[in-house]
Formats: C-alpha cells, structure tokens, sequence
C-alpha cells in the first residue's frame, strides 16, 4: 500500500511538473506594472472601429512608457500594459472577457468596447467589481443615466452628434428649412436622432421627416423612397458603418439630390470613400478628430488647461508603428481611445495610486487638454468638454469645414447632384 501511494505522489508530481512547464499552464504572475484590460472588437459589426481603438489605444501605451517614462506612482514611473481580447461585437462575449479581464488577468482597469450597445452591456459587469470602466466609443447619453458609478466618457454625448451641422448650414443659408432625419434603430443613433431633432426645432427647422431603421437592414429603397418624397433640404442620418455605406449609396441609385447629407460614423472612415467612390463626393459627417484638427501644448497653456500626451504628428507615427500600416490615418475611433487611456494615466497620477475609488475621484475633478482637444466629465461620467467637428469629402480629400476655429477649410455646400457627380464633377467649394 505504501509502495502504491508513493507511486501515485510520484507519477502525480511529474504530471504537475509537465502541466507547470507547458505554455499557458504555469500560475500567472503578478503584471509588472499597471494593466489595462479591453474586450476589442476586432471581428463582426463594428470591426472597422475596433482596429482603429487597438492602433490608438496601443499608440498611447508606447507613448506612456518610451516618452512618458511610464506612469508616476509614488515617486516611481511604473509601465503600463494593454491586454486584450476579441469580443466579436457580441454583448456576450463583452460581458465574458470583462469578467475575465478583472478576476483571471488581474487588471487594473478595462476600456470599453465600441458602441453605445455593448458598452451598456458590459457597464454592471466592470460596476459590480468596483473597476474603472472608460467608455471610448458608446455616445448613449442613457449609458450615463443608470448610476453607474465607475463609467467614464471620452467620446461625447450622442445628443450632440448632429448640432453642429445644423448650426453650419442654419449659418451658411437661413434659407434651408427642411430637414429629414433617418437614423439607425440602435442605442446611439436614437440619441444622435433626439438630439439632432430637439436642435433642429430650436433653429426653426422644420422636421418633414423621421424614421428609424433595423439594424442589419439591406435594403433602405423604402424608407428612402418616402424620404425622397418629403423634399427635403437636408438629410441627416445613419447609424454605423454599414448602414452608412448603403444609405449614400442608394441615395444615389434613387437620384435623391439635397443640399446637404451628413451621416454618423461611416462618413469620416476612409473606408467610406473607397467602397463609394465618387458617389461620397460632398457627403459629411460628424467627428470628435479629424486629422488636422491644432490642438496643441501651446493652445491648452492658452486656455489655463494642462496639456499630456504626443502632438497630433506623433500619435499619428505612433498608430501607424503601433499597426505596421505606414500609410493608414488614424480617425476618431482611433483618437478617442488613446485620449482614454491619457486621461486614466492622468488621473493615476493625479490620485498617486491605482485604486478605482481615488482614480475614479480624480477622474472627477479632471479638466486637460490633449491632441484630441479637451476632456471634462459631469458628475455622471458623461463627456461635457469636448467638442465635435464636421468634416465632408472633397476631390477625394476628408476636409474639417465646422466649427470655424478648427476647419482646414470651406465647406462645399451644396453638394453637387448625382447627374453632376457621374459627369465628374467634383465637390469643391465656391
């Protein structure tokens, strides 16, 4: 018997010895510095943004610990790590790997993912561990009024997605009257819509039209057909990539000619002109960064704010290194998750600790400046300092045209008709 036993304690710690010298099977040690967690999406809907988050997420983190030095804590510059996993823009799996993240990887804190959906879902996932949770990409203003206490916005309300585009063209011709609003029927766009409408009324707008759609849709030749017949001056609309990318399109096959036509988050990708082409020509749309755009150390000494982070310039060759896509421009999805994760290491510093009560308090009573412009939350943690622009294909070009102190240059209004388009014709402005 004693013979058996000795032979069972030996046989097992040879099995421990091998399990423990297997990659992936050793215990997992203490991270070295402080880490930030992030369920991606870098596969399904919301792929295109997803990369963008990991290049300038990824960008900010280089940017900390070769520039910065790493993150002050307690006299030490200690580095910062960034871990993620694919959720595949599924709430699910959102839900899953926070969990993951927080009590088999240990991290410090978690960014959300992209859109005002799956940040929702994962927001009592990141509360109920007490965690900093950074919302980068979910502009739902509804995200901020549940009582989350560790969610905290850097992307900007929703609400305000479409304001400034009805001051430009309230601005530039008093006479356009008609606006019809056609939005995706998810989180984000509802809000872009409620606030785009409230707005539009309180110009003198009058609203001819309004209507969501399903997500997923193939086909909007109904909903666009009515649109068609309410004549209007202005269309604004859309609601993610996809959905944006067929909206201009079949705006084109039913020969629907406005003035104007801004959509959300499709418009500004670089993607949106190479899948349309020509038919993108003066079609807008807002953005909370648009390369270009001079926020500087200079400017935030200017507005009595304090300045952190690369200059526009560098986060750019830091997105391209961080991707190994030297010729790929970073856009606002991008932008938002480096000034993210700038306003954590802010705050880390500020609270002089890593614990999610302090570096959420410090996340409070934080107001700075970065190339991403000024970030500032409420009480809530909804984002009140930053600002959006406006931006419109022009001859192929992203071109900032709102608000004035930001544009690199005029806006091309009105946008040429579809018949001028297949002549040629480019959008350039008078």
């Amino acid at each position: 018997m004693k013979k058996a036993k000795l032979v069972l304690f030996l046989g097992l710690a040879v099995v421990l010895a091998v399990a423990f010298a297997l990659p992936g099977c050793a215990p997992k040690e203490a991270a070295p510095g402080i880490v930030i967690g992030h369920p991606v999406c870098l596969s399904g809907k919301y792929a295109k943004a997803g990369e963008q988050a990991i290049g300038g997420i990824q960008a900010i983190v280089d940017w900390v610990n070769d520039m910065h030095g790493g993150v002050e804590i307690a006299g030490e510059k200690v580095p910062l790590d960034y871990k993620y996993y694919d959720c595949e823009s599924k709430k699910e799996a959102v839900t899953s790997f926070i969990e993951r993240l927080i009590t088999v990887d240990k991290v410090d804190f978690v960014i959300a993912p992209y859109s005002s959906g799956l940040t929702l879902a994962g927001a009592p996932v990141a509360e109920s561990y007490g965690v900093v949770y950074m919302d980068h990409g979910g502009a739902s203003n509804r995200i901020f009024q549940q009582g989350y206490k560790y969610a905290v916005q850097t992307i900007g309300p929703g609400t305000k997605y479409h304001v400034g585009t009805l001051d430009m063209v309230h601005q530039i011709d008093p006479a356009a009257k008609r606006v019809a609003l056609a939005y995706e029927d998810s989180e984000f766009a509802r809000m872009v819509l409620q606030g785009a409408r409230e707005h539009a009324e309180e110009l003198g707008f009058e609203v001819v039209f309004e209507r969501t759609y399903t997500a997923g849709v193939t086909d909007l030749t109904p909903l666009l057909s009515d649109l068609k017949a309410a004549n209007p001056d202005i269309v604004l609309g859309g609601g993610h990539y996809e959905d944006g990318q067929l909206f201009a399109h079949q705006m084109a096959d039913l020969d629907i000619d406005v003035r104007a036509l801004s959509l959300i988050a499709s418009a500004t990708l670089p993607a949106f002109y190479e899948a349309l082409g020509d038919t993108a020509e003066g079609v807008m749309g807002p953005s909370h960064w648009e390369y270009g755009v001079t926020y500087s150390a200079e400017g935030a000494e200017a507005a009595g704010l304090d300045w952190i982070g690369p200059s526009q310039d560098e986060f750019v060759t830091l997105f391209q290194e961080a991707l190994g896509e030297p010729e790929m421009i970073p856009d606002y999805h991008a932008a938002e998750a480096g000034a993210a994760v700038l306003a954590l290491v802010k705050a880390i510093e500020i609270a002089d600790s890593v614990d999610s009560d302090q570096v959420r308090a410090a996340l409070g009573d934080l107001e700075f400046m970065s190339f991403y412009g000024v970030w500032d939350v409420d009480e809530t943690g909804l984002q009140v300092g930053h600002s959006m622009v406006d931006m419109q294909w022009q001859s192929g070009e992203r071109v900032i045209i709102w608000p004035a102190e930001a544009k690199t240059g005029d806006p091309c209004y009105p946008k040429p008709t579809y018949a001028e388009i297949a002549a040629g014709e480019k959008c350039i402005p008078e």
